[in-house]
């Protein structure tokens, strides 16, 4: 008796939880026609008119509920590795209504990886290892009593976070060269990148120094250690966490924004993309292809992300 006056307001609330979603992805299924399109083509032949299109969406939206119920029954982990398996399918299938040539997908991809992923990550990387230097020293004058610096530091994460990232690049690779100063395409993306994404990870730093309490400081100084030593063995390694997250953000930001480059010729993997699918106007699959890696990539990051997280979480536990 109990257990049916405590079972019968949730079972009430999961019907209606059901029937809400069940109309909803009915309703999407019924207005996006091609969801719906194989369904219809089997049904017009007893149903007229847009009968065929109703009993097409209504079949679509009773296999996604069932779908999400099967799915309910499952452990968390399992839930998640099951979504990502269909939509990963889903995904998939969508791009193969663009009838690509998987052959000359496979004909070009070890060239994609080999020249465009690798020059794409060693732009990534050196422009992230500048500019968290650039960021740390950013954050520290900003954080310090000298007006110069602070003035100086503050005019700097003004400029490039006010200025695309596109026209610095020309600026610095177009416009040095007017100056005297010749560079190559490879290091004006890297410096542009750098500056770039510094300024903006020089907040970052900033907000993360800021977060320690002032108290830490003031009881360091106390103890006689010098500001340098602070920084370096107690502020810092508690700095570091928190700031984690956010600057493994800029990281992944920063691997898809290293595209960019390619309007001055860097080899990288949108570069190589685009010039090889104009050859044979084979646009499409070096675009998906392309697309993929990156996404691939940032999966990679997004891991290795996830685990520095943990690994300084520990210590904070």
């Amino acid at each position: 008796m109990y257990a049916d006056t405590v079972d019968s307001p949730r079972l009430t609330r999961n019907s209606k939880f059901i029937l809400v979603l069940l109309l909803t992805v009915a309703a999407i299924a019924y207005l996006a026609d091609p969801l719906t399109k194989p369904l219809q083509d089997y049904a017009a032949i007893t149903l007229p008119g847009n009968w065929s299109r109703l009993v097409g969406a209504v079949i679509v939206a009773a296999t996604v509920v069932l779908n999400i119920a099967i799915i309910a029954s499952f452990p968390r982990k399992v839930q998640i590795g099951l979504v990502w398996a269909q939509l990963t399918l889903l995904f998939l299938c969508v791009f193969m209504l663009f009838d690509l040539s998987l052959a000359f997908i496979m004909q070009k991809l070890g060239f994609l990886i080999t020249q465009g992923v690798v020059t794409t990550l060693y732009v990534s990387a050196i422009s992230i290892t500048i500019a968290t230097v650039i960021a740390i020293v950013g954050a520290v004058a900003k954080l310090s009593q000298s007006g110069f610096a602070y003035g100086v530091v503050s005019f700097y994460t003004s400029l490039f976070r006010g200025l695309p990232l596109l026209m610095q690049i020309y600026l610095i690779y177009v416009g040095l060269p007017q100056l005297g100063f010749v560079i190559d395409a490879v290091p004006a993306g890297i410096a542009a990148l750098s500056l770039c994404y510094g300024a903006y990870m020089t907040e970052i730093f900033r907000a993360g120094i800021q977060s320690i309490p002032r108290g830490q400081w003031e009881a360091s100084r106390a103890l006689g250690y010098r500001f340098p030593a602070i920084l370096r063995w107690i502020i810092l390694p508690q700095a570091v966490p928190i700031v984690i997250p956010p600057i493994g953000n800029q990281f992944i930001a920063m691997l898809k924004d290293s595209s960019l480059v390619s309007v001055i010729g860097v080899w990288e993997l949108m570069y190589l993309a685009r010039t090889t699918g104009n050859q044979t106007f084979q646009h499409m699959e070096m675009l998906i292809t392309a697309g993929i890696l990156y996404w691939i990539m940032t999966i990679v990051l997004e891991i290795g992300q996830s685990r520095l997280e943990n690994h300084f979480s520990k210590g904070a536990r």
